[in-house]
């Protein structure tokens, strides 16, 4: 298969029928793989690992990590329709950001603090998530649809 300009365009244009093009697509998938394989593996390997009882509210948070490296699987196969997941991990880190680091980062409390490496992460978390997700095929089919 010869690579021609032509080609390289084709994988950038949106389709006409979903409104996004194949490189957002493949993106897509591509995130939702790396969400299933790296939260994935942390999370189930605590699971698996863990002794004695949990405590509340780690379990909520390990419970819900798990389903969501599992439903994000589902991302890998049909990107479009498990967008929602990604909204969900935009909005998490984004109240994270605002409730958390925030006020932490205003009082200087934030460097050093056992929350300055999950800010670092979050906030990547958000760009990524601001760059991958499909806005105007979101606006349209969740929004405004």
């Amino acid at each position: 298969m010869k690579i021609t300009t032509e080609s390289i365009k084709s994988l950038f244009k949106a389709d006409q029928t979903i409104g996004i093009s194949k490189f957002r697509f493949y993106l897509l998938r591509f995130i939702y793989l790396v969400n299933a394989v790296l939260l994935g593996s942390s999370v189930w390997t605590e699971i698996f690992t863990h002794e004695g009882l949990w405590e509340p509210l780690p379990g909520v948070a390990f419970s819900f990590w798990a389903a969501f490296s599992v439903l994000a699987i589902l991302g890998v196969f049909y990107p479009l329709k498990m967008i929602p997941l990604l909204l969900v991990q935009f909005s998490y880190k984004l109240i994270w950001l605002i409730i958390v680091a925030y006020p932490l980062w205003l009082t200087d409390h934030l460097a050093g603090s056992s929350a300055q490496g999950l800010t670092a992460i979050n906030f990547k978390g958000i760009i990524v998530d601001l760059l991958v997700i499909p806005w105007p095929y979101v606006l349209k089919n969740f929004i405004s649809g």
